[in-house]
């Protein structure tokens, strides 16, 4: 079943509320997977070897991939009604924010100082303790930060999650993605402001009532000095009131309460079931074994399905798939490397500067979240009157989806760097260059690999969208992956979808393990400020 969109005004506000709770729904999701997955990364004996390269390979694969699956599947489940959709969509913005999260996570778990682990051990924490007050304590920065840029990589495929065209079928979910898709097919420039406007305060809103205040709460758990944040205004009056008072207490003692009673149970696990839990120790290995033998039996049967599919494949097919994909390789390349040329300049001048950084993240964290899929038809029709043709105008707007991964990281890698260094660079006299080349670059490569490594798969991700989009009833689209990627999908020629997604994983996980992963052994050796 398809829902009718309306571009009258008065339904933006029940839009923004539908597409708010999808994405919150997918954001629970991901919160969990990445508790779930990252832990296990680190923890499991030998689980990274294989969960790792799996996650590798799950985040190369391009939202359009999952969207076949999810959609024919669920709504085949639930023919009679709008759930298997409406799941299907979260599923998908799902499928735009967790990857992020889980490096992230996994990352922080294997940095945990060995000293913190020597005291856990000391004092006998049971795992579920080590877990709530020192892992999860010593990620929960990263992870924030982390979740507020996977958010926004979940709006960045709004559109296409609420509004997308598979085979013969059209299928659409009243949001604010669906909103502005329909708008933008039809030219309707007055409805594009309004959901623009209506998406941009419903930005500011989550950004000022979720997500400052978690991030004033998370100072609590870095022992460096960082600019003081203030609580959002509404959220110091609503805490002055008696009610708000008196929903905070009640808050803080049941979080201490539920973290007592799982303690407890951990303990009585641990202590009081000492032959259940070594029987779970020594059959755990088994466990882990036979998980994953499932696992490689439900994936020989996918790549055997997945071959059946790639026959239908035709050699003319193929060689036009691997040109479309030296294309778009070039156009990432160009897109990351145009973001670096602004974002690592600003980034190290605003991580300089306390106060810059109180004033500018918050303002930079809206603009990165809001969704550039939404903008992209006024920036090409801009550069078209220009005389700028599609396969230039998408490197720009690959750019608008990529460019905030390497500011952030570069913000935060100037903001490692001790302070006792830029002082030594001033009293030795260093040039400017001589600081950029000595300090700042060998500071900042670790935090700015992550960010070229996140921008590169955002990128790719963006071809899909930049490559091929509607508007005012015209389909615009140029030679690259994305576009075929997005036109296979939209006439339902699923041998050439998968195709076209297996092509954009080879390239995206090759590249990560010849170049990235060189250049993050080098980090680690070379310029880790902890070595």
């Amino acid at each position: 079943m398809t829902s009718d969109i309306h571009l009258e005004p008065r339904y933006l506000p029940l839009y923004a509320l539908y597409s708010l709770s999808r994405g919150v729904g997918a954001y629970g999701l991901s919160f969990v997977f990445t508790l779930l997955y990252g832990y296990a990364m680190a923890r499991v004996a030998g689980a990274e070897r294989i969960l790792g390269p799996l996650l590798d390979i799950l985040q190369s694969i391009p939202v359009l991939g999952f969207l076949p699956g999810f959609v024919l599947g669920l709504v085949h489940l639930f023919p009679n009604s709008n759930f298997g959709l409406e799941l299907a969509s979260v599923l998908m913005i799902f499928t735009g924010q967790v990857w992020n999260m889980t490096f992230s996570f996994q990352a922080s778990l294997k940095a945990v100082p060995a000293e913190l682990v020597a005291v856990a051990h000391l004092a006998r924490m049971s795992w579920w303790e080590r877990f709530w007050r020192l892992d999860l304590a010593f990620a929960a920065t990263g992870l924030l930060w982390n979740s507020m840029m996977s958010m926004a990589g979940g709006w960045f495929f709004l559109m296409v999650s609420e509004a997308f065209v598979l085979g013969e079928h059209d299928y659409r979910l009243p949001g604010l993605g669906s909103y502005m898709s329909l708008a933008i097919e039809q030219g309707d420039g007055r409805a594009q402001a309004m959901g623009l406007f209506t998406m941009l305060v419903m930005i500011v809103a989550v950004d000022q009532g979720v997500w400052r205040p978690l991030v004033v709460w998370s100072h609590k758990f870095t022992e460096e000095e960082s600019p003081r944040l203030s609580m959002p205004g509404f959220w110091r009056w609503v805490r002055r009131t008696p009610l708000g008072s008196l929903a905070s207490r009640q808050l803080s003692a049941m979080g201490h309460w539920l973290g007592g009673l799982a303690g407890f149970f951990s303990r009585i696990w641990q202590r009081r079931v000492p032959r259940l839990g070594l029987w779970t120790r020594s059959a755990s290995p088994w466990v882990f074994r036979g998980l994953l033998g499932v696992v490689g039996v439900a994936a020989a049967f996918g790549c055997v399905r997945y071959v059946v599919l790639l026959e239908r494949v035709t050699a003319q097919q193929w060689v036009n798939l691997l040109q479309s994909t030296g294309i778009t390789f070039l156009r990432v390349i160009s897109a990351v490397a145009l973001g670096s040329l602004w974002a690592i300049p600003a980034g190290v001048a605003i991580g300089q500067s306390p106060k810059a950084t109180r004033l500018l993240q918050p303002l930079i964290q809206l603009a990165a979240s809001f969704p550039a899929p939404m903008i992209f038809p006024l920036v090409v029709a801009a550069l078209m009157s220009l005389g700028v043709g599609l396969g230039i105008s998408s490197i720009a707007l690959m750019v608008l989806g990529t460019q905030w991964y390497i500011l952030f990281n570069v913000i935060a890698g100037t903001g490692r760097i001790p302070r006792n260094l830029w002082e030594v660079s001033r009293l030795a006299a260093f040039t400017p260059w001589q600081r950029w080349r000595r300090l700042i670059l060998p500071g900042i490569f670790p935090s700015l690999l992550t960010g070229w490594i996140t921008a590169l798969g955002g990128a790719w991700n963006a071809s899909i969208v930049a490559e091929y989009l509607r508007h005012q009833g015209q389909t615009l689209q140029t030679l690259g992956l994305g576009a075929a990627i997005s036109r296979a999908t939209e006439r339902g020629e699923f041998h050439l979808l998968a195709a076209g997604i297996g092509l954009m994983a080879v390239t995206v996980v090759g590249f990560n393990r010849i170049v990235w992963r060189r250049l993050e052994r080098l980090a680690r050796s070379k310029y880790s400020l902890e070595s």
